[in-house]
This record gives structure tokens, C-alpha cells and sequence, in this order.
């Protein structure tokens, strides 16, 4: 029994076949019969693109805990600006003497 070439699908079908299983009635089975793939490789597929968009998503949230401790270390160090600009802008009497 002769083997038969192994198929490759893009990326974009791979997607569009999962985007099929969301419409009403649709199931994996007949999914993968239309489109002529075993119900174990679309399941692979759905896992694959849930697994894709779960590692992105951490991807945006570190990206974003980055961001916001720079943000933070920002505003601390303007803060400490303003004050010293303050203090700066002080009337000469109107500072406490120093201990």
C-alpha cells in the first residue's frame, strides 16, 4: 500500500475552517467532511488558534505591566520635579531653617 503525500494548509484555511465550526449547525464532523480533513486535525487546528491568540494575549499583558512601570517610574520622578521646583520658587522667608 503506497503512501500518500502529506497536505500542507495555510494558515488562512486553517482559520476559515475553524471560523466554520461557529456557524449554526455546523460540526466538526461535517466540517471536516466538506473540506476533506479528519475531525482530529480540525480539533488540532481550533486548539492550535485558541492556544495562539492565549500566548498573544500574554504577550499584550506583559507588554502593558512593562509599560505601566515605566509610566510609574516616570510620574515619580516628575513628581520629584515639580517638588524640587516648588521649593525652588519659594519665597526666601517663608523657608524653615535648617537643624
Amino acid at each position: 500500500m503506497s503512501r500518500q503525500p502529506r497536505r500542507h494548509f495555510t494558515t488562512e484555511f486553517k482559520e476559515q475552517a475553524v471560523a466554520r465550526l461557529s456557524e449554526p449547525g455546523a460540526t466538526q464532523t461535517s466540517v471536516a467532511r466538506e473540506l476533506g480533513v479528519t475531525p482530529s486535525q480540525l480539533k488540532g487546528w481550533r486548539l492550535e488558534l485558541a492556544a495562539a491568540g492565549s500566548a498573544e494575549a500574554i504577550r499584550k499583558q506583559q507588554a502593558e505591566a512593562v509599560e505601566l512601570a515605566e509610566l510609574r517610574r516616570e510620574n515619580r520622578r516628575l513628581k520629584e520635579e515639580v517638588e524640587v521646583m516648588r521649593k525652588a520658587s519659594a519665597p526666601v522667608g517663608s523657608l524653615e531653617p535648617v537643624a
